[in-house]
């Protein structure tokens, strides 16, 4: 049974994480290379505004910042399965080599494949999602034993090999391609936020539309998960079966996030730390909060990141793991 107390902390603390995350959309939607007068946001809002101030807002800000959101929101609740199925604090899609294998599944795809524009955005998140299972297959077979189970230390360390060895995959693929080619599979390394335009979020929503209910709906499977495999067993949960759903929904998750987001990696395992910190360990409780916080954390990097240094900007990769990788070595030191 959960306290009243923590659930009305909840409550409060997504309030202040909406309210966050609606002034960072506010202030994103006036500022930039084109920047936009705040007291003319509402009327274009309504569709009273000059072609330019429409276009700047719904063809180019708009798009890129629920994107970004959204993106946000996957890749903390990634995050946040991975850490409870494997029981480790420091597991996160970026780090433990998903994402590589969903970029070399997307660096493969756009070099050697005919692509059509009307079919291309749809199939980004299904391609990702090809390469990051076949990613986490390997992680998951190489870092479990059949006396121990899986180990949670080796599966980082597993992860973070593959992610290694993946990227240096990835240069090999970058130095056999045309120009053109490379530009945007770099671009993507860096984490820039290329896919901004509205198919891409009608290409993304419904992964999230589908597996955040369904992760809230297996809270306790994964509170249970989190302890010890013989407690785990003794109350009935079918511990494999389980792990093996979860990680297929966390690879779904950040698969189609970093097929329009690029390579981000960190939010999945900055967020749902925070969220415990406010809220506690219970899934239930801290899994709304670490969405919220990926999404607005994601969103607060790229809209910091666009408007730092000319018109091309800091992609949005980098401005997170400039934030990440320390918090990342803080955590490895403390465990």
């Amino acid at each position: 049974m959960i306290q009243q107390a923590l659930l009305k902390k909840q409550r409060i603390i997504l309030c202040i994480l909406l309210a966050l995350i609606t002034i960072s959309i506010i202030l994103g939607m006036g500022i930039g290379y084109s920047s936009l007068s705040y007291d003319r946001l509402l009327p274009t809002l309504l569709g009273q505004g000059s072609f330019k101030e429409e276009f700047v807002l719904f063809s180019i800000r708009l798009p890129r910042m629920i994107i970004t959101l959204l993106a946000g929101m996957a890749l903390a609740l990634s995050g946040a399965i991975l850490q409870g199925i494997t029981r480790n604090d420091l597991a996160d899609p970026g780090i433990i080599g998903i994402n590589s294998g969903a970029g070399v599944a997307i660096a493969v795809f756009f070099l050697f494949f005919p692509i059509e524009a009307g079919s291309f955005v749809y199939l980004l998140p299904l391609v990702a999602f090809a390469g990051a299972l076949i990613t986490a297959c390997l992680i998951y077979v190489f870092s479990y034993s059949r006396n121990a189970g899986l180990q949670p230390v080796k599966l980082v360390l597993v992860g973070i090999g593959f992610s290694m060895a993946l990227s240096g995959l990835m240069i090999v693929l970058i130095s056999s391609a045309e120009r053109t080619k490379v530009d945007f599979i770099v671009k993507w390394i860096a984490g820039n936020i290329w896919g901004s335009d509205w198919p891409f979020i009608w290409a993304i929503l419904p992964w999230l539309a589908i597996f955040i209910p369904f992760t809230l709906y297996k809270a306790n499977r994964l509170n249970l998960l989190g302890l010890n495999e013989p407690v785990a067993i003794g109350v009935g949960v079918r511990v494999e079966k389980e792990r093996i759903v979860l990680m297929l929904t966390a690879v779904a998750l950040a698969s189609a996030a970093v097929s329009v987001t690029g390579g981000i990696t960190f939010i999945g395992l900055m967020a749902p730390h925070i969220a415990k910190a406010l809220v506690g360990p219970r899934n239930q409780l801290f899994i709304p909060i670490a969405v919220l916080i990926g999404g607005w954390l994601l969103l607060l990097a790229d809209t910091v990141g666009r408007n730092l240094v000319g018109p091309e900007g800091i992609p949005a990769g980098i401005m997170v793991a400039l934030i990440g990788a320390p918090y990342f070595m803080y955590l490895l030191l403390k465990k």
